[in-house]
């Protein structure tokens, strides 16, 4: 897909003024409510979906499928991360009326450092063929290491600072509670900085973390810079409201680790699948509505058998005694 400098710059001005609009009707700190939630989730994932629309109108069905894709791979592997988000967000004891400006401020955060690392892999691959044999052998690294995860008992998983977070609280002086939304604060001629901005850090930070395995992922369904750049766009900027949304049905979602590690093994063996091709070798490739219908098959089934699995905690959470 050709796409020009002026295409490129329109995108993010059209993304920017969008999230211009999400911040203002944010902007005061407040508890969101999960109708809140739900609409603006609604919002973005109908944007989505017309962008996807727009490219199919006027690129053609490869573009719009491989967004698509792109797309719903990217939000799934953002719900694992919602996982992480709550484990920060209890660490560091964010008050409910400032959880939305954290996450707003480090989604963003996460997006522009997810922009370098979209850059480097394009660049990547346009020099490297061979490179596909790296990001395959990683992403069916990645979901071993899922299923060895999922299967271990974690009982109190605990959020640890990542080696830059550690280095921030080290070289910078902070303040032991919040003022607000404040980043920043003098006292007693010291300019400190507070666990705002530090539990912003951490959201962001931790997300690129995890953009280690998605942005190959994505990579393994198209090579298009620009589609990979709007799939991870639309994806993390509908995060904050599904934090909101699904929070609290996030630990019914036991078997979601088990289907990430399908979609990331899956893909991983169609980046090998199509390695060997560029290299010459007559191997099959898999198409891109193959790619998508093996997703959502993937992401149903998980979720169905995930509810079916603790339909027991939800009927004993009815219970007279559970809520005592």
């Amino acid at each position: 897909m050709d796409v020009s400098l002026t295409m490129w710059v329109l995108t993010v001005v059209v993304l920017c003024a969008l999230i211009a609009v999400d911040f203002f009707f944010g902007r005061k700190p407040h508890e969101v409510t999960l109708r809140e939630a739900g609409t603006w989730t609604v919002i973005w994932v109908v944007l989505a979906v017309l962008f996807g629309i727009g490219l199919l109108i006027f690129s053609g069905g490869t573009p719009s499928g491989e967004f698509f894709a792109g797309y719903v791979t990217e939000k799934s592997l953002s719900v694992d991360n919602l996982f992480v988000f709550v484990l920060i967000m209890t660490k560091f004891a964010v008050p409910a009326e400032y959880q939305a400006r954290v996450l707003m401020v480090g989604v963003l955060i996460a997006l522009v450092l997810r922009a370098g690392f979209i850059a480097a892999g394009a660049a990547l691959i346009a020099s490297f063929s061979w490179v596909f044999y790296i990001f395959g052998a990683f992403l069916i690294w990645t979901a071993w290491k899922l299923i060895k995860e999922a299967r271990a008992d974690h009982p109190e998983e605990e959020y640890e600072e990542n080696r830059f977070l550690k280095l921030v609280e080290r070289r910078f002086p902070a303040t032991d509670r919040y003022h607000g939304t404040r980043l920043f604060i003098r006292e007693n001629g010291r300019r400190l900085i507070t666990p705002m901005l530090i539990v912003m850090l951490a959201i962001g930070s931790t997300d690129l973390l995890f953009a280690l395995d998605s942005i190959p992922a994505i990579f393994g369904l198209t090579e298009d810079a620009y589609i990979v750049f709007t799939a991870n766009a639309f994806a993390l900027m509908g995060l904050r409201q599904l934090y909101f949304l699904i929070g609290g049905l996030l630990e019914k979602l036991v078997h979601l680790s088990y289907g990430l590690s399908i979609i990331l093994g899956f893909i991983g063996v169609k980046l090998v699948l199509h390695a060997l091709h560029e290299s010459g070798v007559h191997t099959p490739e898999i198409s891109t509505p193959l790619s998508l219908g093996v997703i959502c098959a993937v992401l149903a089934v998980t979720t169905v058998t995930s509810l079916y699995a603790t339909r027991g905690d939800r009927a004993d959470a009815g219970t007279p005694e559970a809520r005592r």
